[in-house]
């Protein structure tokens, strides 16, 4: 699990972050909205530890780290899912996913991308999760922008961590794709106890998938609870100025049960995708 505890962060005497107090559960899939500027990618930079924090503590599964590494040496187990899949388009997915790994090898071998046995199974295994074992010797670039992303899943998940960061990981794939690729996505949380923190726009997309939401307005978080809550006054609290009638077809105007299901078989959806 995940706790974030006063996080704050100013650019230029700019305040991003304006004190953030955040608990993730183990398993728990956690989506943030928030217009642009909001601080919702200044966050999550903040815990993978791209960007140090100003003030505040972030603890991982009982470590304190006040940089990329505790005090004892212990790197952060935080894997990101980028929004441009970020993967190298001249190597095959296996290496891909290897790539994953690589913090633990040796500067040499990674250098000569020669990998342990132990770490290609644990890399076959992801992919396996990801319904892509057949693409294990194809190039990245030879993949779909849903079966890259995809892959991006598996790479993270080969790094065994206790958090996963999500910054817009749909923003680029068409709706359809972006549902198998975000039900793969929390299906692994869930089976992998894995704590998730997921940056989307989209509203649908989060009452659909998230089970708890923050929305993030001004680098303050103005609404923490489950998607039954999320209603069409609080998203223009989260967005002002918001005009989007399509936020009105998923969420009623106060309080109730959702209106779409939650529970998503990834495996159906990349089927018919």
């Amino acid at each position: 699990m995940i706790k974030i505890a006063g996080l704050k962060k100013s650019y230029g005497g700019k305040p991003v972050l304006q004190g953030i107090d955040l608990e993730v559960k183990s398993g728990e899939f956690l989506v943030v909205l928030g217009p642009s500027g909001a601080g919702k990618s200044t966050m999550l930079r903040c815990i993978n530890g791209l960007t140090p924090p100003d003030a505040g503590q972030i603890v991982i599964d009982g470590t304190i780290f006040d940089s990329k590494r505790a005090a004892g040496g212990r790197l952060r187990p935080v894997a990101m899912i980028f929004q441009h899949h970020n993967l190298v388009k001249r190597l095959t997915v296996l290496k891909n996913i290897l790539v994953g790994r690589m913090a633990g090898m040796s500067s040499i071998l990674s250098a000569l991308q020669i990998f342990p046995t132990k770490d290609v199974e644990i890399a076959m295994e992801c992919l396996q999760r990801v319904e892509l074992t057949h693409k294990a010797m194809a190039r990245a670039d030879q993949l779909s922008g849903g079966e890259q992303q995809r892959i991006g899943i598996a790479r993270a998940l080969a790094q065994r961590p206790a958090v996963i960061l999500c910054d817009e990981p749909v923003a680029s794939l068409d709706p359809k794709t972006s549902r198998v690729v975000l039900a793969y996505l929390k299906a692994i949380c869930k089976e992998e106890g894995i704590a998730v923190i997921c940056n989307l726009h989209q509203v649908d997309y989060a009452v659909e998938f998230g089970e708890r939401i923050v929305g993030l307005s001004g680098g303050k978080v103005v609404f923490d609870d489950t998607p039954d809550h999320l209603t069409v006054d609080v998203v223009h609290q989260i967005y002002p100025g918001l005009e989007d009638p399509g936020v009105a077809r998923v969420l009623r105007p106060n309080a109730g049960p959702r209106l779409v299901s939650n529970s998503l078989d990834p495996i159906a959806l990349a089927a018919s995708a």
